[in-house]
């Protein structure tokens, strides 16, 4: 019985070596680029943040927006504690243009950047967005050079500055592409190693395997680890939420898997089929009880084992997410008729399969789909570490209650998400 065989057969676990390619910019874009690009942007920052807007934004409305997305970064205390980084006015409704652009230059911490500009550098920049600058006139040099930096950088596109007065009416577009190159620049956005489409995406893959390793989780491990020993759970998987995609639920789908090659083959067979998604690498490490009687564990820097009090083992395995987010809904449901004929094993001579291919694939949806079934996530936090065990509805109750008594003051959080059936068959006691 191979490593893979054996977690298949006793855990429920399942569950980030990457760029931060996130928002496309309007810069040269064609109008339908634009518009995609604002779907985007105002995807993210509705399903991160709550934020949505309508035909115009207010002070008030931006304000908030903007600080709401920058209180959960490392910005300065000195910075946030001003509560806001809108300049004075004396309209306390009304937003122009060259305010929002400042006010994101400096939650984007680019405003020492912007004050190196001469006189000249920040003519040049503007001169990108056909804004004429001039000492003395509408605009101060401080705020000119926060525009100029902000142009600079691609904080906001020169296209869309074009489009707009700058002492006029911040559009919802406008507003919705600072803020989330705001929450990029702050390594808050979209985190994804590349596209199925780009050229460089398995050679990418393969060095975040490579960079990955057992992840370690001190108490919280330790209490997860109780909760093993005592069988309230039959496995877990350990993650990093620094890796989390802050992917659009509605389009995406997470793959789990412990050898590289198959992820390098299953991108392979989505780019083979004309299917396009971001691509993000999650580490992962998956914990279960290793059987004494299996024999003496071989340990290795990925694979490795803590002998328990009754003699068996806890096995702490390096495995992997792929978190993948599809250009549409359509093209997400594409996914599972690709994966049940390809990456499913059922027999165990079968040909025609990707390398390493498990009897009980594991996927799973934060939103419904169709053939999917439904079961629950219960999860334990840290800091930045997150640990799952996945359990049939009717078990998690018990789960919850279980850790609870091992530590009154855990927080369980739970949510019901949809899996691939021959999972759901897995945690009903089937093995095939």
């Amino acid at each position: 019985m191979n490593r893979s065989a054996k977690w298949l057969q006793l855990s429920t676990s399942a569950a980030v070596l990457s760029a931060a390619l996130v928002f496309p910019t309007a810069v040269g874009a064609t109008t339908k680029t634009t518009v995609e690009a604002h779907v985007e942007w105002n995807s993210f920052l509705q399903q991160q943040y709550g934020v949505a807007f309508d035909k115009t934004v207010t002070r008030d409305q931006f304000e908030k927006a903007l600080l709401k997305i920058v209180s959960t970064t490392s910005i300065s205390e000195k910075d946030l504690s001003a509560k806001t980084f809108l300049p004075e006015s004396k309209d306390a409704s009304k937003l122009v243009v060259w305010e929002a652009v400042s006010a994101a230059a400096k939650a984007a911490e680019l405003k020492e950047l912007g004050y190196t500009y001469s006189e000249e550098k920040v003519a040049t920049a503007l001169k990108k967005a056909g804004i004429s600058y001039k000492k003395g006139g509408t605009l101060s040099l401080q705020a000119a050079q926060e525009l100029a930096v902000a142009i600079d950088t691609g904080l906001v596109s020169a296209n869309a500055l074009k489009s707009a007065s700058v002492e006029g009416a911040v559009s919802a577009e406008l507003a919705s592409q600072l803020l989330a190159k705001v929450a990029e620049f702050h390594g808050s956005a979209k985190n994804y190693l590349g596209t199925i489409a780009d050229e460089e995406i398995f050679g990418k893959l393969a060095q975040a395997w490579n960079e990955s390793q057992i992840i370690k989780a001190g108490e919280l491990q330790e209490l997860v680890d109780k909760g093993l020993k005592q069988n309230l759970i039959t496995g877990y998987n350990l993650k990093d939420a620094a890796f989390d995609p802050h992917f659009d639920p509605q389009r995406t789908i997470t793959y789990g898997h412990s050898d590289i090659a198959h992820a390098i083959q299953l991108i392979g067979l989505l780019k083979s089929e004309g299917v396009n998604a971001k691509v993000q690498f999650e580490p992962k490490t998956s914990a279960f009880i290793y059987l004494k009687e299996w024999g003496e564990p071989i340990q290795t820097a990925d694979y490795q084992v803590v002998q328990i009090e009754n003699g068996n083992y806890i096995a702490y395995a390096k495995e992997y997410d792929l978190s993948l987010e599809f250009d549409s809904v359509k093209e997400k449901e594409k996914f599972q008729p690709l994966v049940l004929k390809y990456a499913k094993r059922d027999q165990e001579d079968m040909t025609g399969l990707l390398k390493a291919s498990w009897w009980q694939p594991l996927y799973h949806s934060r939103t419904e789909l169709a053939d999917y079934a439904v079961i629950t996530n219960n999860v334990l936090k840290d800091g930045r570490y997150v640990v799952q065990s996945f359990s049939l509805n009717e078990e998690s109750p018990k789960v919850v209650e279980g850790f609870q008594k091992l530590n009154d003051k855990v927080k369980v959080e739970t949510y019901k998400f949809w899996v691939d059936q021959p999972f759901f068959n897995y945690l009903n006691g089937e093995s095939k």
